[in-house]
């Protein structure tokens, strides 16, 4: 093994050392830094810093909780971190898409969650608190009083829709789509889909539309 003439002159055989240990004194292993730091890798400071794309919930996963998942901090800590991430103004399709995925399950009084099913203000709060990290009112009534109040031509992707189908008190809420169409939990024995405003039952009942104050400036 060659030796650099630095170490090859410094390394001698002690007096009293047989030749073989002066052998193995001259043959360890040079160390060489400048040669270790030109093996080592440099990390690609763009991805280090690169933004990571926000995580999708995965609808198809049945809840387990009876009571829904509104008590579930982890879950409200995610949705709302969704809402931050959406302030460039896609929070209405995030929410519209999430609202979609929904669409079938079955009806139930007071359901709040998809493994118990959905009245028709228990989706419409699922729906924001679980896509956008928006959490709205218990019920019907309480929702439209909580929105802004949206003419009808100015309706957008993700406002309200109101209803009285008992008496005079608001007694059904909705999610806007798009071209006169809501997305919604109907009534016993149907499941989430889509309806249109323009319908005879929808037109003779409607009330107004509502825009959530979470989302009124996007």
């Amino acid at each position: 093994m060659a030796v650099t003439p630095a170490i090859a002159d410094t390394v001698t055989a002690p007096k009293g050392l047989d030749q073989s240990a002066s052998i193995l004194l001259t043959d360890l292993p040079v160390f060489t830094p400048a040669n270790a730091l030109a093996q080592s890798t440099i990390p690609d400071v763009s991805a280090l810093i690169a933004p990571q794309a926000p995580a999708v919930a995965d609808t198809a996963t049945a809840d387990n909780d009876a009571q829904g998942d509104d008590d579930d901090d982890s879950l409200v800590a995610a949705a709302t971190a969704k809402l931050a991430g959406h302030v460039d103004g896609h929070a209405r399709e995030a929410l519209l898409a999430f609202a979609m995925k929904l669409r079938d399950i079955r009806y139930h009084r007071g359901g709040r969650a998809p493994s118990t099913g959905f009245d028709c203000s228990g989706f419409v709060r699922y729906v924001f608190l679980h896509s956008i990290g928006l959490d709205l009112p218990t019920n019907s009534a309480s929702q439209f009083l909580a929105g802004l109040k949206v003419k009808r031509g100015d309706m957008k992707t993700g406002d309200l829709v109101f209803f009285r189908t008992r008496g005079k008190a608001i007694s059904h809420v909705g999610i806007y789509i798009d071209n006169g169409q809501f997305i919604h939990s109907p009534s016993a024995g149907k499941t989430v889909r889509v309806d249109s405003l323009n319908e005879a039952y929808w037109s003779k009942h409607f009330v107004g539309a509502k825009r959530p104050e979470g989302i009124g400036n996007i």
